[in-house]
């Protein structure tokens, strides 16, 4: 397949811009084969699953991790992604086969798929006792400006966020990727106004990463002018965590009755993973040792 994904993290010399440009064309690819998603939902997960794979590695601690929600009113319902500090992400939609028409423009109509009324909730799990939760209304459904308003009004983090997918004629990911570019205390007055100017009149992240640009000449092309320095480079990737023991858990949270009610009316049951789609088998045997625990 194409390039490899992975994200830099970059600072200019005057230590006014931090900039994080992400490809993440195999990793939406990924998710698309997993979901089995039409365009459209693919376009919205994968620029959620890029956005929150970029602000997982903002994250410092080892277990740290982020998990973006969109709870709009369009027909996708729910789009959900989950990323660590390692660039591991997984995530998935409400409705994988929202198909709409094409906007005027020729592009997908993300906006309506997720619907512009609704909530983006962002809950950061910093291993302390309460997760850090956080939340904005949607502004548009487009998910890259939903985010930036986000950083705005939830976090006071002057930000501006590009994503973007571009799906191919046979379905598959052309090219995915994105930046969040965030400014600092120390930033001046002209400097702000020329970033604005440029940001403005950037080609979309997705035409960048289909004319073949790594993240480095992605960065070189958008903010070479400001001479910025890479400090840090990471692989991303789609990784699930389920596991059988996993499972277990949730189907002992589930309770003795419902337990029982399975035990009685299946003798065994299949759970699957949202987030990878595997399925775990469980036999009575299995799901008899899991009502013991249940009761207790």
């Amino acid at each position: 397949m194409n390039m490899k994904d992975y994200v830099i993290r970059t600072l200019d010399k005057d230590k006014a811009i931090r900039v994080f440009v992400a490809t993440t064309t195999n990793m939406v690819e990924s998710a698309r084969r997993i979901h089995n998603t039409t365009p459209v939902a693919t376009a919205a997960l994968g620029r959620t699953l890029t956005g929150a794979g970029v602000m997982g590695l903002m994250l410092k601690g080892e277990k740290h991790k982020i998990s973006i929600q969109i709870k709009g009113d369009g027909p996708l319902k729910t789009v959900l992604a989950v990323a660590n500090s390692k660039g591991q992400v997984k995530g998935y939609v409400g409705d994988p086969n929202v198909d709409l028409p094409l906007k005027s423009n020729g592009k997908l109509d993300v906006g309506n798929a997720v619907g512009k009324n609704g909530r983006m909730i962002i809950i950061r799990d910093l291993g302390l006792r309460e997760p850090y939760i956080g939340q904005s209304k949607l502004i548009s459904g487009e998910i890259a400006e939903d985010l930036t308003y986000y950083f705005a009004s939830s976090e006071q983090q002057p930000s501006a966020v590009a994503l973007g997918v571009l799906v191919a004629k046979d379905l598959s990911v052309r090219a995915s990727g994105g930046y969040i570019v965030q400014i600092l205390p120390n930033i001046s007055e002209e400097k702000l106004k020329r970033l604005e100017e440029i940001l403005n009149n950037a080609e979309p992240i997705s035409k960048l990463i289909d004319e073949g640009n790594n993240p480095e000449e992605i960065l070189e092309k958008v903010f070479g002018e400001f001479e910025m320095e890479i400090k840090e480079k990471h692989d991303i990737n789609l990784t699930c965590d389920c596991s059988k023991e996993r499972l277990e858990s949730a189907l002992i949270s589930l309770g003795e009755k419902e337990l029982r009610e399975i035990i009685e009316e299946d003798g065994q049951a299949e759970v699957s993973c949202h987030f990878c789609n595997t399925s775990y088998n469980f036999n009575i045997e299995e799901l008899n040792k899991l009502l013991e625990e249940a009761k207790k």
